[in-house]
C-alpha cells in the first residue's frame, strides 16, 4: 500500500520539476529521451541488472536506509547510458578475476531526486547542485562497492556508503592495510575502464565523457515499461 501511495507523489515530483524549474534547468523528459535514443542509440539507459551477469543491487534510495531517511525511488532499479553499461560490464569481468564483484547502490538518478537531496542537505561537497544537475542525472555515474564472490559479503572500505566524513574521500589516509588495499582495488580497476572516482566519495565513479549526455528527469516506471 505504501508503494502505491508513493507512486503518484513521485510522478508529481517529476512533472513539477520539468514544468517549473526554479533552478534554471529543463531536464529531458521521457518523450524527449525516446526521440534522443532513436537518433543516437548510445543515449539508451540500460538496465544494469539484466545487462551485467552477477551484478548485485542494493538501491538505498528505494528504501528509507539513506541519508534523507525517506524512500525517494519508486523502484529498486539501476540504469546507465549504453557506453557506461558496457564499460561497467568490462570492469565487472576484471573484478571477477580478483574474486570480487560489483554491488551497486545507485546509478541513473532522476533530477527530481537531486532537487530533493539538495533541499535536505545543501553542502555541494556531497550533494549535487540542482543548478547544474549531476552525473547521476545524466546516467553517467555509479555508486558502488565490492563484494566477495564466495561469501557475498561487502569488502571493508573506509566508511559506509553516503558518509559525509572526510574519511570517505579517496585521498584520505587509511591506516588499515586491508581497507587501503580494497579502496585501491576498486579505484584502479574502475579508472582502467574509463571511470573517475569522485573527490569526496570513494564509492562514486563518473564515466569519462559524461558531458555528452543530458540531465534527465524520467521515472523508473517509464523506463521499466520502455
Amino acid at each position: 500500500m505504501r508503494t502505491i501511495l508513493l507512486l503518484p507523489f513521485f510522478s508529481f515530483l517529476l512533472i513539477a520539476v520539468h514544468a517549473q524549474n526554479k533552478y534554471g534547468l529543463t531536464p529531458t523528459n521521457y518523450e524527449a529521451y525516446v526521440n534522443d535514443v532513436k537518433s543516437n542509440p548510445e543515449k539508451e539507459l540500460v538496465d544494469l541488472e539484466k545487462f551485467i551477469p552477477g551484478i548485485v543491487l542494493d538501491i538505498r534510495y528505494a528504501t528509507t536506509n539513506n541519508f534523507t531517511g525517506e524512500q525517494i525511488y519508486n523502484l529498486p532499479k539501476a540504469y546507465a547510458r549504453k557506453p557506461v553499461a558496457e564499460a561497467l560490464k568490462k570492469a565487472q569481468a576484471e573484478f571477477a578475476k580478483q574474486g570480487v564483484g560489483i554491488k551497486i547502490f545507485d546509478a541513473y538518478r532522476p533530477y527530481s531526486a537531486t532537487v530533493k537531496f539538495y533541499e535536505v542537505y545543501r553542502d555541494t561537497t556531497y550533494v549535487a547542485s540542482p543548478y547544474k544537475g549531476s552525473r547521476h542525472n545524466r546516467g553517467c555515474a555509479i555508486d558502488m562497492t565490492l563484494i566477495d564472490l564466495k561469501t557475498g559479503k561487502e569488502l571493508k572500505m573506509p566508511t559506509e556508503y553516503d558518509s559525509f566524513k572526510e574519511e570517505a574521500w579517496p585521498s584520505a589516509p587509511v591506516s588499515d592495510p586491508v581497507v587501503r588495499k580494497n579502496r585501491d582495488l576498486i579505484i584502479s580497476i574502475m579508472h582502467k575502464h574509463d571511470f573517475t572516482v569522485y573527490a569526496s566519495e570513494w564509492w562514486h565513479f563518473d564515466f569519462n565523457g559524461w558531458q555528452k549526455f543530458e540531465v534527465m528527469n524520467i521515472d523508473f516506471e517509464e523506463l521499466k515499461n520502455h
